[in-house]
């Protein structure tokens, strides 16, 4: 299996696909998201990585709208620890760096490592390539701010470990997948819609989940891209549309809605019990 992702060798989304495929999975490294979905939409590629949602920066804002405009589904989901590290060329110190590079999520991660010793964050499209970059320009005033495996990657030196802002940097990835995954135990289900203008109407579209005891575990909005003044709401929720209840409260949502897409239906990778997880390794 052949599965893309944006970055350069050593990304995080490379990390993160190596964990849910496993070691043995051919990756293909591409330079933007938008690559990804159209990598996978023709074929070159059997499914796609991306990244969705970090817990200190938030939404990958491109992300969903690549979700909302492509005809591709998630069939998986993995939570990863973002462990950002400060490389530089070998020989460097701490007190000689003066421009730091990385993706700007990462940069916005790791804001107040940067803030105090004063260093300039300078955006670049990916951690692994922003490594890549310092290596061949040899400065040993700039850094990069990637996953420690880059550092061996591109013969490069770990001047500081865990700079990130906060030790619960977790970052969730879904796999994007042409078709639909037949799953029925422990699901997650997510969609995108839009209201009708009419009173209320947020609050009608929702009320099915409550009334049929569904359980969402996410909801947010974004801009819509075509309708003036509009938005559209990407939901997550637990279940699966063949469920009774599942599917009542979709009948109702549809009725209300102005559209409804669906976006896939997955195994729910609970982020609690990545809490969990890495409570008992750390022990």
């Amino acid at each position: 299996m052949k599965v893309a992702f944006q970055g350069e060798q050593g990304a995080y989304s490379e990390m993160a696909c190596y964990d849910f495929f496993g070691p043995e999975v051919s990756t293909l490294p591409l330079h933007t998201l938008e690559d990804v979905f159209q990598t996978v939409r023709e074929g070159s590629a059997e499914m796609g990585i991306v990244p969705i949602e970090n817990a200190y920066a938030g939404t990958v804002t491109k992300t969903y709208d690549l979700l909302m405009a492509y005809d591709l589904f998630i069939v998986g989901e993995t939570y990863q620890d973002i462990v950002h590290c400060l490389l530089s060329i070998p020989g460097t110190r701490l007190e000689h760096i003066r421009r730091v590079f990385s993706h700007p999520q990462a940069l916005e991660q790791c804001e107040t490592f940067l803030s105090d010793l004063r260093l300039e964050g300078i955006p670049f499209h990916d951690t692994a390539g922003a490594a890549r970059m310092v290596k061949e320009r040899g400065s040993s005033e700039e850094g990069a701010l990637a996953h420690e495996a880059c550092a061996q990657l591109y013969g490069l030196q770990v001047l500081k470990k865990s700079v990130e802002t906060t030790s619960q940097n977790i970052t969730r990835f879904v796999i994007i997948s042409p078709r639909h995954l037949r799953v029925t135990k422990g699901v997650k289900t997510s969609l995108v819609f839009a209201t009708r203008d009419i009173p209320a109407a947020l609050y009608k579209c929702l009320g099915g989940f409550a009334t049929n005891g569904v359980n969402l575990t996410k909801l947010e909005s974004r801009p819509h891209k075509t309708e003036k003044s509009g938005y559209v709401f990407y939901l997550d929720l637990e279940g699966h549309p063949d469920d009774p209840n599942v599917n009542e409260a979709l009948r109702e949502l549809r009725f209300f809605a102005a559209f409804v897409k669906m976006l896939g239906s997955y195994p729910n990778e609970r982020f609690d019990t990545l809490l969990e997880r890495r409570k008992l390794s750390s022990e």
